[in-house]
């Protein structure tokens, strides 16, 4: 999977933190940054240069990450390291959704309901809050039966994984990591629950249920390829515009500017002058709706802008203006209307198209949205996914 090929990524992250984030943080005696993000709304958070995706992916489980945004003048030197970033979120938004939906689904099991009824006073259910610490405490004296359970749950699926004719070699050793890595990533409250009644003659409807959601997400977590390359197509895409607009103001009288800006060497000049001017693309990953945003917790809003740093037209709030003097259209139709033979806009509606299929199959809520505001020239794309 993507987040494990290179264990350091180098890329200017801002991340803005969750009140629990940023309590975490302030408690440990660390110094949060005010800056101002591409929707010009002030946030508290970190900036990274260098970071581990392990990291932020814990971060993400924890729910003290509310939005990471990358602003660079050139996207195409590191499409590696942005393909990998936008994995790690998506994987890491799966990885909680599912450990939701697995309690949701455990808490409605027979052996559940019969516990409830007989322990009024202490009912597993929606509203069951028990602390880390208490948990585990609890399960500390449990590792075997959490071992031996884990592998009662896996073992039907690495079966059908091993005997699925369909899947190449290298296929099934991903399935079969994925599979780990979900179960790996189950929380404390869920093997509370499960190795309470692991010796239950209910325990097998636990196992299917646990198993039915496993295969689920992890026909789920195949979009997570599909979005990080959207995601790069669309920044690559916004980076040409910009250096196309440049090389109108640096090179007058050029009637091809597509071979012009493809030059190596005057590309590079392009972009040196775009970063000194702080043109630059933005990119931002807007995560669920925290903890408590009851149906929100899978929801992620990417978006692309591409505008002036320090000298943009757009002082009002991207959000509260989207309402007014916008030309809004789907990112399909965005594509369609991008001037013929452009580079990238067949590639990138094959890539929307290949994204959109991919939801579908597996259930997850897809839109793209298109803001262009004419008058400060500035595009802003949104992909909103509900996992």
């Amino acid at each position: 999977m993507g987040s494990d090929k290179k264990f350091i990524l180098e890329l200017p992250l801002k991340v803005v933190l969750t009140e629990d984030g940023a309590s975490n943080f302030i408690s440990h005696n660390k110094k949060l940054l005010r800056f101002r993000l591409a929707d010009n709304i002030e946030e508290y958070g970190i900036s990274l240069d260098k970071f581990s995706p392990q990291s932020i992916q814990s971060m993400i489980l924890l729910d003290y990450i509310s939005k990471i945004e990358i602003s660079m003048s050139e996207f195409v030197s590191s499409r590696q390291e942005v393909m990998d970033l936008s994995k790690v979120i998506v994987y890491s938004l799966l990885y909680k959704q599912f450990d939701r939906d697995v309690y949701s689904a455990l808490i409605q099991c027979e052996c559940v309901r019969k516990h409830n009824r007989a322990n009024p006073s202490h009912l597993i259910d929606e509203r069951t809050n028990m602390s880390e610490r208490q948990l585990r405490s609890i399960l500390q004296n449990k590792e075997n039966t959490i071992q031996n359970t884990r592998r009662t749950i896996l073992d039907p699926i690495w079966k059908s994984i091993m005997t699925n004719k369909d899947y190449s070699s290298e296929e099934k050793n991903i399935y079969l990591l994925m599979s780990e890595k979900f179960m790996n990533r189950l929380g404390l409250m869920n093997w509370y629950i499960i190795t309470l009644f692991a010796k239950n003659e209910g325990a097998a409807e636990m196992y299917v249920a646990i198993r039915n959601l496993l295969s689920s997400y992890m026909d789920k977590s195949k979009v997570a390829e599909y979005i990080s390359v959207m995601v790069m197509e669309l920044a690559l895409n916004n980076e040409n515009t910009n250096i196309r607009k440049e090389a109108r103001n640096m090179y007058h009288g050029i009637d091809d500017i597509d071979a012009l800006i493809f030059d190596p060497e005057v590309r590079a000049k392009i972009v040196q002058e775009l970063q000194r001017k702080h043109e630059l693309v933005f990119l931002s990953w807007k995560l669920g709706g925290g903890s408590t945003s009851i149906g929100k917790q899978g929801r992620l809003s990417i978006t692309l802008y591409n505008k002036d740093d320090e000298f943009q037209e757009m002082k009002d709030n991207i959000e509260s203006a989207k309402n007014s003097n916008t030309n809004k259209k789907s990112l399909i139709d965005f594509y369609r209307e991008l001037p013929e033979g452009q580079e990238g806009t067949d590639l990138g509606l094959y890539y929307l198209s290949y994204l959109d299929d991919a939801c579908k199959k597996v259930n997850v809520k897809f839109e793209s949205l298109v803001n262009q505001f004419s008058a400060s020239d500035l595009t802003v794309i949104n992909l909103n996914f509900n996992f």
